[in-house]
């Protein structure tokens, strides 16, 4: 496959990242530093940010990543870091569930034996149908519900959410996954009902469209946003270099023109405690987990 020593190394650099992690998640830390210092060390290492790091915690399930003045500062919350890496363009995605309770060890397991499952699945080429199977099965049979509206996906050059979707249930799709590609497999298993929904206060973007916009400030945030190529960024990024209430406006502004998406924070709909673990896997003749 083409470019896939780039995808072995970001997936090499986002596993490393991740592992580090568990080093500045703990009680007294506060979520801003962790974000900053996880970011830090992509760059460190080699890499290039792919998507901001999603700090997501408890009902939340993803898309949450600190802004400029957040003060949280954690104590006994489960908190999920999802960890992008790029190289050149090539993505590494991971995720992995801390409790800092002690109280939701199962919960986070089943999201973790869950993964495993899948992967197990893929490398016996089963179908689509039957990794979502081995997903909704373990969680199951841990007693929880795994989110049916997030999913795997694939991972192409400045993508990171691409076909095909991997889904955490049995949607009856009997089809294979191609040879020659990178996917990312990510279970969720929730205490709630099994179902996310977008909420406000989105702090996380990305461009979506190229054309003019006649607010002066407004191109100025653009022009500074054209770097991440069409890749997530955060509000965070961008406070640093300009004012967070304008910035606010501006970046509105530019989803109201179809300029940009955003990302609203996903917590699930029954409240439910959320648990993730990713990995990005290379089907090839072999299954290669590339974010080990």
């Amino acid at each position: 496959m083409e470019n896939l020593e780039e995808y072995r190394k970001a997936g090499k650099i986002a596993g490393q990242v991740r592992e580090y992690s568990r080093e500045l998640v703990k009680p007294g830390a506060k979520l801003f530093d962790i974000a900053e210092k996880i970011e830090a060390k992509i760059i460190e290492l080699g890499g290039q940010i792919a998507f901001p790091v999603n700090l997501s915690l408890n009902q939340f399930a993803a898309h949450c990543t600190p802004v400029q003045g957040d003060d949280i500062v954690l104590k006994d919350e489960i908190i999920k870091v999802d960890v992008g890496v790029h190289v050149d363009g090539f993505v590494g995605d991971t995720a992995h569930t801390i409790d800092l309770s002690g109280k939701n060890a199962e919960l986070v397991k089943a999201s973790e034996e869950a993964l495993k499952a899948a992967i197990e699945a893929v490398k016996q080429d089963k179908s689509i149908g039957e990794i979502g199977k081995a997903i909704q099965e373990t969680i199951n049979g841990f007693g929880f519900a795994p989110i049916k509206n997030l999913s795997g996906h694939g991972l192409d050059q400045y993508v990171v959410h691409d076909a095909p979707t991997i889904p955490n249930y049995d949607t009856g799709n009997m089809n294979k996954l191609d040879k020659e590609q990178v996917i990312a497999i990510e279970p969720f298993a929730t205490t709630g009902t099994g179902k996310v929904k977008d909420s406000s206060n989105p702090m996380i973007y990305s461009q979506i469209e190229i054309k003019p916009i006649r607010d002066m400030f407004a191109r100025k945030v653009l022009k500074e946003i054209e770097q991440y190529n069409g890749l997530p960024f955060a509000t965070r990024w961008l406070a640093k270099k300009f004012p967070l209430n304008q910035l606010r406006f501006a970046l509105s502004r530019l989803v109201r023109e179809g300029i940009l998406r955003d990302y609203p924070p996903l917590p699930e709909v029954a409240g439910g405690l959320v648990s993730q673990t990713e990995h990005s896997l290379y089907i090839g003749k072999e299954i290669e987990v590339l974010t080990k």
